[in-house]
């Protein structure tokens, strides 16, 4: 059957989706991080509901759960879907102004004449594979929001397929819309029991063909530094400034172990935030590695350096506190090989070659992968998520949810080999 996706819709919810401001604030002490939030979760359990999900419900941390019931006697374990309300602190997300830009001819892509900002296709070579297609972008002065509004999105379109199309046959499926996902909270209440799924994906990746199984080991590191301040007309022998002690521990890590200078399986120290006086100063790293035995040791190294200093420059200037974030979802999912060949097996029905890639961050389905709920993460179609020159093909979005649509017809024709 031809899954004829909505394209009119599916273009309608997202560009209404991105233009909430649902960016998450890491500053915040309530869950989700963001009112905002709250409010865009109670809109799509509303139109979950429009869709024929009756039991659409929103928790009271902002989670939006709802089952989409089997309309097929044939037996079938049950699929989650999953996708983020969040966009990314990086950037503003206020007052976002999509662009639509038909037929892209492959020259460079004005986003905003006044301000100047321009899409330089020479700079982004990316854009012009997707020449003749329907490309999406902000103005410039925001970042779009694909991530993951596009993933939301395509998740509707599918579900409106199914409900437009009520003889396609599929078992029962599990929808969730998370929050904060973009500060690394995003499930940190999610009840997986309540969820229900026998496995889930995350629609949150990028380029057409993504498959990802596999994402950093990652933990983040706080370094204090004391110093001492005194008046630098008497400051001979006496001052002790924080903010050259922290620029100190900065030159003894790897200069080469930056994200800038890694790609692939390459870890890295990445320092987010530096603040500081004479009197105090505080560094903020995320520290990431493929293997857990590349996370320790740079934890380790970091420690080290800590005391070497505190050696050199007396006990208790440097305090270090190293914290895991998220683990290497292929630990988990290797034992569950069944549900990556779902969708690899769907790609290839589709005509979609698979890019199986690590993920040089992190998803939701990392951490689930670890609650006992097989999460692999799938590709919405965007490019250079979280700053101003994001930009996703309509035509990209339109893949991802027939992908949805194939997966879930294939697990009722169970044409997944080695499937329990």
């Amino acid at each position: 059957m031809d899954h004829r996706i909505d394209q009119d819709a599916l273009l309608d919810d997202f560009l209404r989706y991105v233009r909430i401001n649902t960016r998450s604030d890491p500053s915040s002490k309530s869950y989700p991080s963001t009112a905002a939030q709250l409010d865009f979760a109670s809109m799509l359990a509303g139109e979950l509901k429009g869709l024929g999900l009756d039991d659409a419900r929103v928790d009271k941390y902002g989670y939006v759960m709802a089952t989409l019931p089997a309309n097929t006697s044939n037996p079938s374990p049950i699929m989650g879907l999953i996708a983020h309300m969040d966009t990314s602190p990086d950037m503003s997300g206020e007052g976002v102004k999509p662009q639509i830009h038909r037929a892209y001819d492959g020259t460079d892509l004005v986003l905003n004449s006044e301000a100047m900002i321009t899409m330089r296709a020479d700079d982004f070579p990316l854009l012009r594979q997707y020449t003749g297609q329907t490309i999406i972008t902000s103005d410039g002065t925001t970042l779009l929001g694909a991530d993951n509004k596009a993933g939301i999105a395509e998740i509707m379109a599918a579900l409106r397929f199914f409900r437009q199309h009520p003889d396609y046959p599929h078992g029962t499926i599990r929808v969730a819309f998370t929050p904060d996902e973009e500060i690394g909270k995003g499930t940190q209440f999610f009840d997986v029991k309540k969820f229900a799924a026998d496995f889930a994906y995350t629609v949150d990746g990028g380029e057409v063909g993504e498959l990802q199984y596999e994402n950093f080991h990652a933990a983040e590191a706080t370094l204090l530094v004391h110093g001492t301040n005194i008046h630098p007309g008497e400051a001979k022998d006496k001052m002790v400034n924080a903010s050259l002690l922290g620029a100190a521990f900065l030159q003894k890590l790897p200069e080469r172990e930056r994200p800038e200078h890694s790609t692939g399986y390459e870890g890295f120290y990445h320092l987010v935030s530096f603040r500081g006086e004479v009197e105090q100063a505080e560094l903020r790293w995320i520290i990431r590695d493929f293997e857990l035995s590349g996370l320790r040791n740079r934890q380790r190294k970091m420690e080290q350096i800590c005391q070497e200093l505190n050696g050199q420059w007396g006990k208790d200037r440097f305090r270090l506190e190293t914290r895991d974030q998220y683990y290497n979802m292929l630990e988990k999912l290797s034992a569950h090989k069944h549900v990556i060949e779902l969708a690899r097996e769907a790609m290839l029905s589709l005509g979609i070659e698979p890019l199986v890639r690590p993920i040089r961050g992190g998803t939701d389905g990392a951490r689930l992968s670890y609650t006992g709920l097989p999460c692999p993460n799938l590709f919405t179609g965007g490019h250079h998520f979280h700053g101003r020159y994001e930009f996703i093909p309509l035509e990209s979005m339109v893949l991802a949810s027939r992908l949805i649509i194939q997966m879930a017809g294939m697990l009722t024709e169970k044409h997944v080999s080695g499937h329990p």
